[in-house]
């Protein structure tokens, strides 16, 4: 916010920066007190009330941010031709205003456009060969879909999560990984399970689904009771046969985790050992030459997984921070935070997610991966 403040007088004269300063500053606060207020009384409040005013705050706050890193480095840049060109007589007014100002609040608007309601709605399909030592023939081309962090709710409708099983299923993956963040709302939760399990005969070798941290926060019980009563695959601490040699072992989300990586040792300490537990509960008669694939929400599992020699560890939670350039996240504040991670002979894999924390996206689109094991 105070960004955009500042990138208006390098828009416009004097006076009316000053009545844009008001009329932003009291539309910004209001913005945010409702957005945070809506937060703690969300189960009052419908839907579409969140889903409307959350994409229009949406919109109007992301594009004052664009705004104001645009002006900024148009500032910087015409600062440094100044510099290095022949000087000019001194013009205050010259000095201040940029050329053509409205264009920076006009490409703003679009960027934040396409941000909300295209990028955030296309998920994109991403494809990874996983080479394997001794893997059996039968194993050969054995294709893995993931999807993660659905995230339903306001911003997520149970129509679209119907889309994205229809469109996973019709790419003919051998089986389905759900890498937690999906039942996120306790009405919709029901529903939504229902409608996962009618997908289940859609996959040769099921769908295969693990708890994220938002699951433990929409009623993890009557989530267990509901999927219990499914062909899903729900996999709390435990590994379960595919096929031939296959096995997927899945592990809950520790209560201990930090939500991002955390500098406290002894957090840092606690969090490893719930990981090393829960790993290690999945471990139970699987025979040492079976190729495991491991499914966990954080992505810190990864290190767990190349030291237990899984040659695949699919995780989720970051959403790829929602925000990148040329595949890179701009808010690294994982371990892991998006992306292919190489470990000795393992690969783990940091879901971008297919929801969203909130309804934008720039240069991190959603998707569905799609991982086939390879004979190395």
């Amino acid at each position: 916010m105070a960004l955009a403040l500042v990138s208006i007088r390098f828009l416009v004269s004097d006076h009316l920066a000053k009545k844009f300063y008001k009329l932003f500053a009291t539309a910004d606060l209001a913005m945010i007190i409702v957005i945070v207020g809506g937060w703690f009384v969300r189960g009052l409040v419908p839907d579409v009330f969140i889903s409307v005013f959350g994409n229009l705050a949406t919109i109007f706050l992301m594009s004052q941010l664009i705004c104001g890193l645009l002006v900024i480095c148009a500032v910087v840049v015409r600062f440094f031709y100044r510099k290095f060109h022949k000087p000019q007589p001194f013009d205050p007014a010259r000095r201040r205003a940029l050329v053509h100002g409205m264009i920076y609040p006009l490409a703003s608007l679009a960027i934040s456009l396409y941000g909300n309601r295209i990028e955030k709605n296309s998920d994109v399909q991403n494809f990874y060969d996983v080479p394997v030592k001794n893997l059996p023939p039968e194993l050969e081309n054995f294709t893995i879909a993931q999807i993660s962090d659905i995230h339903l709710g306001a911003y997520y409708s149970l129509e679209r999560l119907e889309a994205l099983l229809q469109r996973v299923a019709d790419s003919k993956p051998d089986l389905l990984a759900i890498t937690g963040d999906i039942f996120d709302d306790a009405e919709m939760n029901p529903a939504a399970i229902k409608l996962v399990d009618s997908f289940t005969d859609k996959f040769k070798f099921g769908i295969y689904y693990i708890h994220g941290n938002h699951e433990h926060f929409r009623g993890i019980y009557e989530i267990e009771q509901m999927i219990r009563q499914t062909k899903i695959n729900m996999l709390v601490n435990r590994s379960k046969n595919v096929t031939s040699k296959l096995y997927i072992h899945g592990v809950d989300y520790p209560s201990r985790a930090p939500i991002t990586s955390s500098n406290d040792k002894d957090v840092e300490n606690r969090f490893r050992e719930a990981r090393r537990s829960y790993v290690a509960g999945t471990m139970a008669d699987v025979p040492d030459d079976a190729v495991k694939i491991l499914l966990a929400h954080h992505p810190e599992f990864i290190d767990d997984g190349a030291e237990r020699n899984f040659v695949l560890t699919l995780t989720g939670h970051t959403h790829g921070s929602q925000f990148g350039i040329f595949g890179v996240p701009l808010f690294p504040v994982f371990k892991y935070t998006r992306g292919l991670v190489k470990i000795g002979d393992s690969i783990g894999y940091v879901h971008s997610g297919n929801g969203s924390w909130f309804p934008f996206r720039i240069g991190c689109p959603p998707e569905i991966a799609y991982f086939t094991l390879k004979a190395k």
